[in-house]
């Protein structure tokens, strides 16, 4: 009596109902686990009620006497634990669910095994996307190259051409003279003070097209190359890199500067000598802007690579270890007077624009650094000068600009002062022994 009375106020029969209710409300919704979770909370409260129910069971039975209840005992109990726990149901059902677990696993595996197999295809084709793009570009490099290469023959062809053409009117011009009684007395005097080279009439007008566009690949080239190399040279004696910037900048204005000047001058002493025997239907600039182009290995590029370097010495915008001086870069000096001086010989000349620091950045005019603060407006200085044909700019320079640079670096120039050593070093004697011996009057290989 009693364990039915504690049975019955623990209402787990209640309880049981209610989780059974609540299971069947959430049911669908639940996951797998959580109906899995509320069943065995289930069997386990049902385990609960029916070992109290066999406790009631057998405390009935004592209380009916040694021979009481048995009949019911055989016709109801017996043959519903026949029914309810059967070894081979339980066992069947248990094979069942394992069968569907094992099932459920090896779809999972395969559909695994589908999707790594999957993205490594994945893989392979992007690999080969990437291969395909970087030969293309390859292609596109060749073909890019093979086209200049044909535009520098289409060049060269007519130059040759060009040539051909003057070296005609130079013979014909050449018999014509040997067929006159005599030369003219003005002719023997000019012949005496030049060198005696016959000019074809015209031949700057006539090449200055193909001489531009050679000039302003050759500076185009001195950017990519020559600059480069300097840079580096320059790199072993000085860590400041924007101190190295300056000073090829630097070499390149002053190595325009100078070749402008000595192109003046030669062109100066050219018209007071052909002037003393000009006659023809050729005017007098066009006959010496004939002889310039055609003599111009006269042009005395050591004197003006001295001349550079002695200006750049002077220069309070740079510094230089005193134990090195700027003939190291005496290359790069000498290609851009090179250069400089045969562009004065277009129609219309090429020159290099002029920059200051501070000055406004200008977008037609130059290419920002990569080390640049893209939103500064101001130069705080020039790397490489642009390229103008008058108002009109044909290579663009390149520029850095940074803002709070141009002050910082005014405080700092302020501050310190350019020193040099009394004696030179051994590397700057060997130099300056090589770039203090006479040149000759003109070179006999010089590079464009």
């Amino acid at each position: 009596m009693d364990s039915l009375r504690r049975l019955v106020c623990a209402e787990s029969c209640r309880a049981l109902q209610e989780k059974l209710e609540s299971w069947y409300r959430d049911y669908e919704i639940n996951s797998c686990d959580q109906n899995l979770n509320r069943c065995c909370e289930i069997i386990e409260l049902n385990s609960q009620i029916q070992g109290q129910l066999f406790t009631i069971l057998n405390e009935t039975s004592r209380e009916g006497g040694h021979y009481a209840g048995v009949e019911t005992i055989k016709t109801r109990l017996l043959p519903w634990l026949g029914t309810c726990f059967s070894c081979a149901t339980s066992g069947r059902h248990f094979e069942d669910s394992l069968s569907l677990t094992h099932d459920s696993v090896e779809k999972e595996r395969q559909l695994r095994e589908l999707a790594s197999n999957q993205t490594f295809q994945l893989q392979e084709l992007q690999e080969e996307l990437t291969s395909t793009r970087l030969q293309l570009s390859n292609v596109q490099q060749d073909l890019a190259k093979t086209q200049l290469a044909l535009e520098d023959t289409k060049t060269k062809s007519i130059t040759t051409a060009l040539a051909a053409e003057d070296e005609i009117v130079q013979l014909k011009a050449v018999l014509a003279r040997s067929r006159s009684p005599s030369p003219r007395r003005s002719e023997i005097k000019s012949s005496s003070l030049l060198p005696s080279r016959s000019c074809s009439p015209g031949r700057a007008r006539r090449t200055n097209t193909s001489r531009r566009a050679c000039l302003i690949t050759r500076f185009g080239d001195i950017y990519a190359q020559e600059r480069l190399d300097a840079e580096t040279l320059l790199r072993t004696y000085i860590s400041d890199m924007e101190m190295v910037q300056r000073i090829i900048y630097i070499a390149a204005v002053e190595s325009f500067s100078v070749a402008k000047m000595a192109y003046r001058q030669f062109k100066i002493r050219v018209r007071d000598t052909l002037s003393l025997g000009h006659s023809g239907p050729e005017s007098l600039e066009d006959t010496v802007l004939d002889y310039i182009v055609r003599h111009e290995d006269l042009y005395d590029v050591q004197a003006s690579v001295n001349e550079v370097i002695r200006s750049m010495n002077i220069n309070p915008k740079i510094s230089f270890p005193p134990e090195i001086d700027f003939i190291v870069i005496s290359t790069l000096i000498r290609e851009l007077c090179c250069v400089a001086f045969s562009m004065q010989t277009l129609i219309p000349p090429l020159d290099i624009a002029f920059g200051t620091d501070g000055e406004l950045f200008s977008e037609t005019k130059y290419y920002r650094s990569f080390d640049s603060d893209f939103t500064a407006l101001l130069v705080a200085y020039h790397v490489w000068p642009a390229l103008m044909e008058k108002d009109v700019v044909i290579l663009k320079g390149e520029a850095v600009t940074k803002r709070g640079a141009l002050w910082s670096r005014r405080s700092r120039s302020s501050s310190r002062g350019r020193s040099r050593s009394s004696s030179p070093g051994p590397l700057l004697a060997h130099h300056l022994s090589r770039s203090r011996s006479p040149s000759p009057l003109r070179s006999t290989s010089p590079r464009r």
